[in-house]
């Protein structure tokens, strides 16, 4: 497997690609739905209302520090099932495949969804693979679509009040800041690593300590500015944010400054953004921090009545406003 390349063979319905389906992805996702390699899994869900949602990776590079495009894939679509309250359970993975695309390099991707699967609880039960001409992509693209259940009875979700703390879990910027850094196109030596990790036993854990949860939200594309944007929109709402509560690393902050980029604005995959009542917010950070995943939470802001906007509340006493991202300041990075 060393030595081999993806061909267009490999996604023609023929032998080659019967053999990339039991060497590479039937025997890594090894599992009891998967095994049947029927055209759709077959699952049992509880009765009530599932979480269904759907992501597509095309991160450059491949592989960087903290992560790759496999565990980003993993992920990220669990992560879009936890902040919803629902406790994710089974996830499909598509592949689009570059002919030339070394076979091991496949399988140490697929290697590490496995891996992301497993630490997540769910389990990947069905998938598809496309291999397209040379040039006509960048190695490898996933798509992956994941269902959850709800063992609380359905999304956590609740109108928002002024004076409900706004928490966040940990530093800002980390991956976004990790994904670029590996690009070595600004030779720079930082070492930061991807926050990227599965939030399911984090957001368990935030629901457990603070039934009046109101709102969680992963804070990826866009970072930080676009997730609150977004809840002050849908809400009609004002959020106010300290500076001076926002956790981050001192070199991710760095290279910010180098490069122009403001952190609020960069993309995370291992963090949560959450809103909840001031009376619960003490005990939701507590929680919080004795997560492994939670270690920095803070209460970074809080919801207010007026002006229906997010602005910051600077460490020198002014504010600014944080206005909704244009556009991603980083492509390709998720």
């Amino acid at each position: 497997m060393s030595d081999e390349l993806i061909q267009m063979g490999h996604g023609a319905g023929g032998l080659l690609m019967r053999r990339l389906v039991a060497d590479v992805f039937a025997r890594h996702f090894d599992n009891a739905a998967l095994r049947e390699l029927d055209d759709a899994a077959t699952l049992t869900l509880p009765p009530g209302q599932v979480a269904f949602t759907t992501d597509a990776y095309v991160v450059k590079p491949l592989f960087f520090p903290g992560g790759d495009v496999g565990k980003l894939a993993v992920c990220g679509t669990v992560n879009d099932l936890a902040v919803m309250g629902a406790v994710p359970r089974y996830l499909s993975a598509s592949f689009t495949l570059e002919e030339g695309l070394p076979l091991a390099t496949l399988a140490r991707v697929v290697v590490s969804m496995a891996a992301a699967a497993q630490e997540a609880g769910v389990e990947i039960v069905c998938g598809d693979t496309k291999v397209v001409a040379r040039g006509e992509a960048d190695g490898l693209f996933i798509t992956t679509a994941g269902i959850g259940v709800f063992d609380g009875g359905g999304p956590a979700r609740a109108p928002l009040e002024a004076g409900d703390a706004v928490v966040l879990s940990g530093t800002l910027g980390d991956h976004g800041v990790a994904v670029m850094v590996a690009r070595e196109q600004f030779k720079l030596e930082a070492t930061i690593e991807s926050d990227c990790a599965p939030l399911g036993g984090l957001c368990a854990a935030m629901r457990e300590a603070a039934p009046g949860l109101k709102f969680m939200r992963d804070p990826t594309r866009g970072g930080l500015a676009a997730a609150l944007n977004e809840v002050a929109a849908a809400y009609g709402v004002g959020v106010e944010i300290y500076e001076e509560n926002i956790p981050f690393n001192e070199d991710v902050v760095a290279v910010c400054e180098i490069l122009g980029l403001d952190p609020l604005l960069v993309a995370n995959e291992g963090r949560v953004v959450a809103v909840a009542p001031a009376a619960e917010a003490e005990a939701l950070v507590a929680a919080m921090r004795n997560h492994p995943l939670g270690a920095r939470a803070a209460v970074i802001g809080e919801v207010v009545a007026e002006p229906k906007r997010v602005f910051v509340r600077t460490t020198v006493g002014g504010t600014r406003i944080l206005e909704m991202p244009l556009a991603d300041q980083l492509p390709r990075i998720c």
